[in-house]
Parts: structure tokens; C-alpha cells; sequence
């Protein structure tokens, strides 16, 4: 009986069996996840990825290297209009499928045709590969800066008299973070008491240490400066709010937006969920911005944020470090301003020239 040996670069060369091909085929698909897990991508986002290139291989009826342009127009095709996938789910899978064939060329084209014969091309190309899908074409332009300020004045006033007053304060503080720093919804739900370090910088800082890892990396954890009020926020949270979910606000560990229940396993307060934090952010946008119900998100006030800052004079890239983006073209996408704010800016510069002229300074 001959033991057939693992497919490596160094494989025999004969033409292989058709088991040989299918374990061939299922080689290179698990040398893709492979690459994928050394550079850091999370176990969730490999198997995603996999799944869909198994899905396109049983759409195609025949092995990966026999794949054309043709094919993925007919799978992505099938994607939009049979099964009816969102746009931004289509984009993805179309990714998925150019890194897995741009793999495949530049590692195992020569092995791929010296046990086939056929060579490897890129089936995705830019007749098929959708545009991404920016929010399904709605651009997430937030409120004014005075209807958020309405909003959280008339939820801040109300407070003291709300009918449960330990979660309308948790939501508030959760929602001042995204609305102030633009952190997300999940970083907020991730924060423990100990990532609160006033003894960092001017400020204090928060350690964000979930922040979202591109293209299914890990969390990324950032640095995010107590600016915009954060500070007064967090010190008046922690000293006269938190101590009344429990006896757990001394502990470090415990999280920084509990819920009112109890872990009994970790003998402190559960971390309220971002269905909680969605909700009470809800509620107070239907009470205070009754306009906005229904459209205005934790996310919204993301945009909202990058928008405020850089109306505020802070430039992009500190914009970008603040709401933790991989790329700056992300965070341009986030910025939403005035009309007159072109004008305002030219205004601004033509009154610097004609200082500096008046001045004699050049």
C-alpha cells in the first residue's frame, strides 16, 4: 500500500489522483488560513473567510484553479439577487476571494500548474468587484452641534428626577464618551474602572483595550486623552455614581458600566451589554431630539465627534488617533461640516495673508 505524503512544495511530481487533487485543493485553502493566523487575524475572521471560499468552490463545481472572472460574476450575482445579501456582506465576500487568488498566484502558481497544467488567474477584477458599500449609500451626516447640546442639557437636567436613576446615568456617561471622544459602542462596554488613569497626561487618559482590529486582527488597544470634558465626566461617575451599583467600585477588575445584576463567580457586578447602552441612548434621543428618533445611533455620534473636532481646529490625523482608525481616508469619511464652512475657512486665510503682509512677515 503507498502511503500518499503531505502536499508541500516538495511533492512528487506525477500527475495526481483525483483524491490527490481534492487533498491537494483543501492544502492550499489551509495554507490561506495559515498565512492569515501568522499575521494575527482573529480564529472568527478565519473561519468566515474560509466558509466563503468553500461556498464559491461548491457554486463552481470544479477545483479553485480552473476558476475565471466569469465565475464570480455569476456567484456574486447569485449573492445580490437570489439570496439577497447586503452590499457591504457582497464587498466582503468579493475581498475574501481576491486576497485568497492574489495568495494562491504569488505563493503556488509554479506547484499549482506543474500537478495541473492550468495557470492561476485573479477572477476578481475591477469589472466585478463591488464598490464598498459606504452605509448603503446613506451618508451619516449627525445633528447640529446645538441639537446634540439640547439634547444632552435636557438629559443631563433630568437626571436627578428619572425614575431609575443608576441606568439613565450609566447611559448618559456611556453616551457623553462616544458623543465627546468618539469611542465605540463596544469599547464603552469593555471599560473597567482600572482603564480610567488620571495620573496619565494633562487630563488623565482612558485605556481603550478593545478598540476594533482591522480586517479581523485582535482588538487594538489605544490611548484616548481625557479632552472635551471627559475628566470632569469620568471623576463625577466615579466618585458620586458608580459605589451605588455595589460594593465592587473599589476593585479594578470590575467593569466600568455594570449592570444592576451580580456575577457570582466573579463576586462583582455584570457589564451592562450594548443592547442596555443602545437602548437608554434611545430613549433619551426620542425624550430631548424627538427629530432624530429612529436615525440618530451610538455611531452617528462618532461622526458627530470627528466632526466637532475638526470644526474645533483639530486636524485629521489627531482625529484619527482619537477615534482609533487604521487609515486616514476612514476617518475623512467621518467628517461632516457646515456649508459655510469652506467659506469660513477661506475667510480665515485671506485674514492671515493680510497680516502677515501688514506685518511685513513672510
Amino acid at each position: 500500500m503507498v502511503k500518499l505524503a503531505v502536499v508541500r512544495p516538495a511533492m512528487a511530481r506525477h500527475a495526481l489522483s483525483p483524491q490527490e487533487l481534492d487533498d491537494f485543493e483543501q492544502e492550499l485553502v489551509d495554507q490561506f488560513a495559515l498565512a492569515a493566523a501568522a499575521t494575527g487575524i482573529t480564529d472568527e475572521h478565519i473561519a468566515q473567510e474560509r466558509s466563503v471560499i468553500f461556498a464559491f468552490l461548491r457554486f463552481l463545481g470544479n477545483y479553485l484553479w480552473t476558476a475565471q472572472p466569469e465565475d464570480v460574476d455569476r456567484f456574486l450575482n447569485r449573492e445580490r439577487k437570489v439570496r439577497g445579501l447586503a452590499k457591504a456582506t457582497i464587498h466582503g465576500k468579493a475581498g475574501t476571494l481576491a486576497r485568497f487568488f492574489e495568495f494562491l498566484t504569488s505563493r503556488y502558481q509554479g506547484e499549482i500548474h506543474q500537478h495541473t497544467g492550468h495557470i492561476v488567474t485573479q477572477p476578481v477584477d475591477e469589472f466585478n468587484r463591488p464598490a464598498k458599500a459606504d452605509y448603503d449609500g446613506v451618508i451619516r451626516v449627525p445633528p447640529s452641534r446645538g441639537e446634540v447640546e439640547v439634547m444632552f442639557s435636557g438629559w443631563r437636567e433630568a437626571l436627578p428626577d428619572a425614575r431609575k436613576y443608576l441606568p439613565a446615568a450609566r447611559a448618559y456617561v456611556a453616551a457623553s464618551l462616544w458623543r465627546r471622544v468618539g469611542l465605540r459602542i463596544n469599547e464603552t462596554v469593555m471599560l473597567d474602572i482600572r482603564d480610567w488613569r488620571p495620573d496619565l497626561g494633562e487630563r488623565g487618559k482612558l485605556h481603550v483595550r478593545f478598540g476594533k482590529g482591522s480586517m479581523g486582527r485582535g482588538p487594538k488597544a489605544r490611548m484616548v486623552p481625557a479632552i472635551n470634558g471627559v475628566d470632569a465626566l469620568l471623576n463625577w461617575w466615579l466618585t458620586d455614581v458608580r459605589h451605588q451599583f455595589g460594593d465592587d467600585w473599589q476593585n479594578p477588575n470590575a467593569p466600568m458600566f455594570p449592570s444592576e445584576r451580580r456575577d457570582a463567580d466573579l463576586s462583582c457586578r455584570r457589564r451592562a451589554g450594548d443592547d442596555t447602552l443602545r437602548t437608554g441612548f434611545a430613549n433619551a434621543v426620542d425624550l430631548w431630539l424627538p427629530d432624530w428618533s429612529g436615525r440618530l445611533t451610538p455611531h452617528g455620534m462618532r461622526h458627530f465627534c470627528a466632526s466637532s473636532m475638526y470644526e474645533h481646529g483639530m486636524d485629521l490625523k489627531a482625529i484619527q488617533d482619537l477615534l482609533g482608525h487604521e487609515w486616514l481616508s476612514t476617518t475623512t469619511r467621518y467628517i461632516h461640516v457646515h456649508d459655510n464652512h469652506v467659506e469660513a475657512a477661506w475667510a480665515v486665510a485671506n485674514d492671515r495673508v493680510a497680516l502677515r503682509w501688514g506685518t511685513g512677515t513672510r
